[in-house]
């Protein structure tokens, strides 16, 4: 099998994708090593057959589809939380990433290691294997040296500390939380009042009983209580459900369907009457509900406010899922393909509503090659630009940076004129896995014989402590000026330092909600374009 492999190294690579997928979500101390485990599969196999290698290009490809994907996603999100939480959670996210990189130059001179090896230790503590790829790429492109020697001593550094950069934080968490006698409930009973914080929606059918809603149309109550909520049906004393409008007046006895979180549910029926026995929302007799899939191009990246839904059809749009989140339907939410809607309208209107928005799973399983490609490419001609710190210090944002500042823009843009950006989320999804799996297989294999060499060399020991040192001091100092000078609660801390999937589910666990994803989602797309900058810039001062 060796000389088959060594012959055709693309089936070792898949060969390495799919063990690796299959260890990686095999449970270890409570949380896995998820496609992470690739790596060291790679590793593996590239230490027992001597010789083989994976072409370059298969890597480039594999990090463009990564950083594009992860851009194109969290665009809207990472523009809108700066502009939102503005200058505290920034300033946070940069304060963090710099603490960890002084962190590594110390340490740097503290134990003598070479510059290839600290930044390997560097990444890997920052679980960042964009940051790793972004130094060997700038390594190739800026003939800094032996690209391979350089390579291998990056990969120790990264592959002995990745671990680290994992258990070390987790034990900080437990030990802080200790430390600094932390109460989730509490925390999460003040964040619910910014944040959607619940997994799920619900509906209710409501009989009103308060009298002082009596008299008052919806867009009042709707203004004056300020619940998270919508509504989805009405039906007065003895009447037949009707579709509501903003100036329809409620009458004491009537029943009002609301859509909303089983908590804001909870405080609804307190606050308006009481759960109504006649559950209005199983009633079809009169209206009926449709999940509907938004394939119309002409609809991505529109506002549905702007489609004027109620002027044509005598229907509503409850929910709207995207992944696995519901959302509101909301005035502002902005549609993308693939999303999920759900009506409830007058049957008559429904194969209408299905036109309109497309409802074809297969046009939002298609990639949309025009969009695709040209955004790659100007991010590509993005990250080929030059900058100049110094005489010393130059550097590029290389493949993996350019790509991901495009997609960051083009996913806030969304549109341009008829050109939706925004690939459907099933397909990002797929592109986003895809190409981390690629790039992690190629480090792996194409390391794997120089990695045991440097084993028997005793590298792997500094890698370590090195680790240790950086993950440990950092995160603790971290979370130090975030709770104690910048007021962070602390399950938004907890999302802030998760910079890898099995560390935010451990604080999800941990907090027991969903706090943290929200911390996560504005650190993610920063964290790791600020992580592949800083990679590169420690290697250049240091080499020099």
């Amino acid at each position: 099998m060796n000389e088959s492999f060594l012959q055709n190294p693309l089936a070792l690579l898949f060969f390495v994708c799919a063990i690796g997928y299959s260890i990686g979500k095999i449970k270890f101390l409570g949380g896995t090593l998820g496609v992470s485990a690739i790596l060291f599969v790679g590793l593996i196999f590239g230490a027992l057959i001597e010789g083989t290698k994976v072409p370059v290009i298969v890597f480039e490809l594999g990090l463009v589809l990564f950083v594009y994907s992860i851009g194109i996603s969290t665009g809207a999100a990472f523009f809108r939380s700066i502009k939102k939480n503005g200058f505290r959670d920034i300033s946070f996210v940069l304060i963090t990433l710099s603490i960890s990189l002084l962190i590594a130059v110390i340490t740097f001179y503290s134990l003598g290691v070479s510059p290839e090896l600290i930044t390997g230790v560097y990444a890997g503590t920052s679980t960042n294997t964009p940051a790793l790829a972004g130094v060997i790429q700038m390594v190739r492109e800026n003939d800094l040296g032996n690209v391979d020697n350089i390579t291998q001593a990056l990969t120790v550094g990264y592959t002995f500390s990745y671990p680290l950069g994992i258990l070390g934080v987790l034990f900080v968490f437990r030990l802080m939380k200790r430390i600094l006698k932390i109460d989730f409930s509490k925390e999460l009973s003040e964040l619910k009042k910014v944040y959607p914080l619940e997994d799920e929606l619900s509906s209710k059918s409501i009989r009103i009983t308060n009298t002082d809603l009596v008299g008052k149309n919806l867009r009042d109550i709707h203004s004056d209580w300020n619940f998270n909520i919508l509504f989805g049906r009405v039906s007065s004393n003895n009447g037949k459900p009707q579709l509501p409008h903003w100036d329809y007046e409620i009458q004491e006895g009537d029943n009002l369907m609301v859509i909303g979180s089983p908590t804001t549910l909870e405080e609804v029926v307190d606050a308006f009457g009481e759960e109504s026995e006649n559950n209005i929302s199983y009633d079809r007799k009169h209206y009926d509900v449709r999940t509907i899939f938004v394939s119309n191009p002409d609809l991505f990246g529109r506002e549905l406010s702007s489609l004027n839904l109620s002027q044509n059809h005598d229907a509503i749009i409850t929910r709207i899922r995207r992944g696995d989140i519901d959302m509101l339907a909301k005035p502002d939410v902005v549609l993308e393909a693939g999303d999920r809607i759900r009506f409830v309208a007058k049957r008559k209107d429904l194969n209408a509503l299905s036109k309109l928005f497309g409802d074809s799973y297969n046009a939002v399983s298609q990639v949309n090659i025009f969009t695709f490609g040209i955004g790659i490419t100007i991010g590509l001609l993005v990250g080929a630009i030059e900058f100049n710190i110094s005489d010393a210090i130059s550097f590029k944002l290389g493949i993996a940076g350019g790509p991901l500042i495009v997609g960051l823009i083009l996913g806030a843009v969304r549109r341009t004129g008829s050109i939706s950006w925004i690939p459907p989320y099933g397909v990002n999804t797929t592109m986003n896995q895809f190409g981390l799996i690629l790039l992690l297989a190629v480090i792996g294999i194409n390391s794997g014989g120089a990695f045991t060499s440097n084993i028997d060399h005793g590298i792997w020991e500094m890698a370590l402590l090195g680790g240790v040192i950086i993950t440990v001091v950092s995160t603790i100092i971290s979370i130090l000026i975030g709770y104690k000078l910048l007021k962070i609660p602390f399950s938004l801390l907890l999302g802030f330092l998760s910079n890898q999937p099995a560390i935010l589910e451990f604080s999800k666990e941990m907090t027991g909600n969903r706090v943290p994803l929200i911390a996560y989602s504005i650190m993610f797309p920063i964290a790791l374009i600020i992580k592949v900058l800083f990679a590169q810039l420690l290697y250049s001062a240091l080499i020099n």
